[in-house]
């Protein structure tokens, strides 16, 4: 039976303002942890991202804060600026009109700018440890008045190396207070933590395998040996088109190699790293959120405070190494009963780790081939005909009709047509499809070279060589020795007037539909 807000003892006015919210139905998380906050209890809570663990530990405090008391009674502590920033605005929003004042404290912002928020009163500090144990050592910062400590993601300070800062913070706090930590995982230095710091702890847990629904499509794509990732990943983009993607990287320069890269082939996507100054991180997390930008490449520690609703496909570019991590990353997207999409890419080594992860989410991957040129052609072609079926009732049709019109007097209607199609396919077709540096020949065929039919080895050597090859597109499929074969013969003419005898290409190639229409 789930219980409602009020029956977890929060208050009708904070129930008014949450269910304008679209809040109506606790969370798993918030259905245990609220009860024991309120009734004076230090939690520990082990649950991922997108669980509702900010109004877990936020609406008890809220309802507890005294209001007339213009000092600093809580603080939550994050491991990145961009999820402080993120959790001050999920607690601002759960503010009614009792006049609480919540602030987030962070590096990159102007601390004298701090120091005057805090001056003027503030209830709830949400922060990093770096900045909280400066304001701290400056005086501006003052704990005497804390009654409520909050950890949130623990395990990502341990990973960043900020447990001494926290246990330093921690130990300046008063002794009479409550305490709660959140992690997605627990580590034996997490226990150590919640055993020196905590007081006799009630353990609520959302268990992880849940992590990885059923809403969630979970997708292998097996990359070929002697492949780069970066050449693999181009393909399964085209077929998959994500309207929004979050691609998870291990290193800073694996996302900014990526980001260079997918930005030239014309994609829309951006970088997000700790090296951006916090202006810039902003910026990018707004367009991003706005539908900006599509995709953001990003590593595990600065995606923290990267959350977007609808997130339709995560992709691991990099496989993580611990299985929680995974579930971590692919629970950002399937959520609120949406469908969502995780895409892993796999090397032939990975392929023992990626069985691992799908013992551990009792799921099995869809495991697929990287996309050959057949495919992504058809594919092409079939967003343009949507696009053709959309132009075909709408009102903008009319003003090229005259054009067509002009055009029949000379031309067959269907020649016509065919020519409008080619002009926009070509314009749309993925640059780094004709890219013949980036993509060698013989690294994209998956099937061994066939061999030609009435030539000899000498032959065959000419056929591969630099020139020719700088001729045609890269992503070749075994067919391609037969267009080679057809590139010495004339050029087929447009018969006016015999329709019939016109030859229908069997594939709308660039250089083909050129030759037809020649």
């Amino acid at each position: 039976m789930t219980l409602s807000f009020q029956e977890l003892g929060i208050s009708p006015e904070r129930i008014q303002q949450i269910e304008k919210l679209g809040f109506t139905t606790p969370t798993n998380i918030q259905a245990q942890a609220i009860p024991q906050l309120l009734a004076g209890r230090d939690v520990v809570g082990q649950s991922q991202t997108g669980t509702g663990k900010t109004a877990a530990f936020s609406l008890p405090i809220l309802e507890r804060l005294d209001v007339s008391k213009k000092a600093v009674q809580a603080i939550v502590l994050t491991p990145t600026r961009e999820l402080a920033i993120q959790v001050q605005a999920a607690i601002s929003e759960f503010l009614g009109n009792e006049g609480l004042r919540v602030m987030a404290i962070y590096g990159g912002q102007s601390i004298d700018r701090q120091i005057l928020q805090l001056k003027r009163g503030v209830h709830m500090v949400v922060g990093t440890p770096g900045r909280v144990i400066d304001l701290l050592e400056r005086g501006c910062l003052k704990l005497d008045n804390v009654k409520w400590f909050v950890l949130d993601e623990a395990d990502e300070m341990l990973s960043m190396g900020f447990i001494d800062d926290v246990e330093k913070i921690l130990s300046q706090a008063p002794k009479e207070r409550q305490t709660a930590l959140f992690s997605a995982t627990m580590p034996p230095s997490i226990r150590q933590l919640v055993n020196k710091f905590l007081n006799d702890p009630v353990t609520v847990a959302v268990e992880q395998p849940k992590a990885a629904p059923n809403k969630i499509n979970q997708v292998a794509y097996l990359v070929p040996r002697h492949w780069s990732k970066v050449k693999a990943l181009q393909p399964i983009l085209e077929m998959e088109d994500p309207e929004t993607a979050l691609i998870f990287v291990r290193t800073r320069r694996t996302a900014a190699e990526l980001t260079n890269q997918l930005q030239a082939a014309g994609h829309s996507v951006d970088e997000y790293h700790g090296d951006l100054s916090q202006q810039a991180r902003e910026r990018l997390l707004n367009r991003f959120r706005n539908r900006q930008v599509r995709w953001v490449v990003a590593t595990d520690i600065a995606a923290r405070g990267l959350d977007v609703d609808q997130l339709s496909h995560v992709i691991n570019f990099d496989l993580p190494d611990s299985v929680e991590t995974y579930v971590h990353r692919i629970g950002r997207t399937g959520r609120a009963g949406k469908e969502g999409t995780a895409i892993t890419l796999v090397q032939p080594f990975e392929r023992r780790k990626q069985q691992l992860f799908e013992r551990h989410v009792r799921q099995s991957w869809q495991l697929l081939s990287i996309p050959t040129r057949a495919q992504i052609e058809a594919r092409q072609l079939e967003k343009l005909q949507t696009q053709v079926q959309e132009a075909l009732v709408g009102e903008r049709m009319a003003s090229f009709l005259s054009i067509v019109s002009q055009l029949s007097e000379q031309y067959d209607s269907h020649a016509i047509a065919a020519a409008a199609l080619q002009i926009a396919y070509d314009q749309t077709r993925p640059a780094w499809l004709l890219s013949e540096a980036d993509y060698p020949e013989e690294d994209l065929r998956a099937t061994p070279k066939p061999k030609l039919r009435g030539g000899n080895r000498r032959d065959s050597n000419r056929e591969s060589s630099g020139e020719h090859r700088s001729r045609r597109s890269s992503w070749v499929s075994s067919e391609a020795g037969g267009e080679g074969d057809k590139r010495g013969s004339a050029k087929p003419k447009l018969k006016t007037g015999r329709r019939g005898d016109t030859p229908m290409p069997k594939k709308l190639s660039s250089h083909q539909a050129r030759e037809s229409a020649s």
